[in-house]
């Protein structure tokens, strides 16, 4: 016969050879028997809903529940509360007890049973021995709340509030973006870190609407899609540096003509105070009259044609 056992770090309960190996007791009741013992302390889990949740029939829980009170591995007790209704109490212990020991336990005194298994003089242990108050119940709720209070969350800072927003309205991008509740922690922790590199939400928002399948595809997981999707954020563009300041326009520098001599405004860059253009400097009494009268004559012409136009309209 081989045997390969590896002893478990965690989740596990001690249970004497005693009753594994007993030889009076059915599997089923051994089953109910290290069940109940391997509950956490403070549980009110009755015999008949182990046997339920180990998957044993009613018949088969009676037989077993016949073998463990016959052999003083449970107790039970009919009384009756305050407003006449009638409960059962129902003692489990590791070792046999008679029905003397099943009832000091139950009051709160010690045992022979339990005496017998106090720590001897050759291993002494830490402070003096007291009695198990195997089975018991406080009589009373406590008033005060004595669990351990959850340690308060850190603060939130401004860019995991934005990435709680922005996971929280992911499915604005596309209605297939359905994020389980269970993963919304990890995409706003992925969510944070592109935020903390600089990037905006737009930039977060463009990753995953680059990323997403065609419309006519559907996302079965898009949880674990958003998380490849934002699992290596990318590095921030450099700033694009501004445009060099340019010279002012060459038109600022310029002045309009107030010479005669000229159909239409004429802009010309001064080397002074001077108004008039270097053509308009350098023209001769005659010409100055002939450009004066040239531009009369064109003014006529342009009215004249503008009348006419009205007339034709008319």
């Amino acid at each position: 016969m081989l045997r390969h056992v590896i002893a478990p770090l965690r989740h596990f309960s001690q249970i004497s050879n005693e009753i594994l190996r007993h030889p009076r007791l059915s599997s089923d009741a051994v089953r109910i028997l290290t069940w109940q013992l391997s509950l956490p302390p403070g549980a009110e889990e009755s015999l008949s809903r182990t046997a339920t949740r180990a998957g044993i029939g009613k018949g088969a829980f009676n037989r077993a529940k016949t073998q463990l009170k016959g052999e003083g591995f449970v107790h039970e007790w009919r009384q009756q509360g305050l407003r006449g209704l009638w409960s059962t109490v129902q003692l489990v212990s590791s070792v046999p007890l008679t029905a003397e020991e099943a009832l000091a336990v139950r009051n709160g005194r010690p045992t022979a049973a339990v005496r017998d298994e106090r720590p001897t003089a050759a291993c002494p242990a830490a402070g003096e021995p007291k009695g198990r108050a195997a089975g018991r119940h406080p009589e009373k709720t406590p008033a005060e709340n004595t669990s351990i209070p959850p340690s308060p969350p850190p603060p939130d800072s401004e860019c995991d509030r934005e990435a709680r927003e922005l996971i929280a309205d992911i499915t604005t991008l596309d209605p297939r973006l359905t994020v389980p509740r269970g993963m919304v922690p990890q995409l706003v922790a992925l969510a944070s870190q592109w935020l903390d590199l600089g990037h905006t939400a737009d930039d977060v928002r463009g990753r995953v609407r680059r990323g997403l399948p065609g419309r006519e595809r559907a996302i079965h997981r898009p949880g674990g899609l958003l998380r490849y999707l934002l699992r290596e954020p990318e590095p921030v563009p450099p700033p694009v540096a501004p445009p060099a300041t340019t010279p002012p326009p060459r038109l600022t520098a310029m002045r309009e003509c107030a010479g005669p001599h000229h159909m239409q405004p004429m802009l010309f860059t001064p080397e002074g105070d001077e108004e008039l253009c270097a053509m308009c400097r350098g023209a001769s009494p005659l010409q100055e009259s002939a450009a004066v009268a040239a531009t009369a004559r064109g003014a006529a012409a342009v009215r004249a044609g503008l009348s006419g136009r009205s007339a034709a309209r008319s």
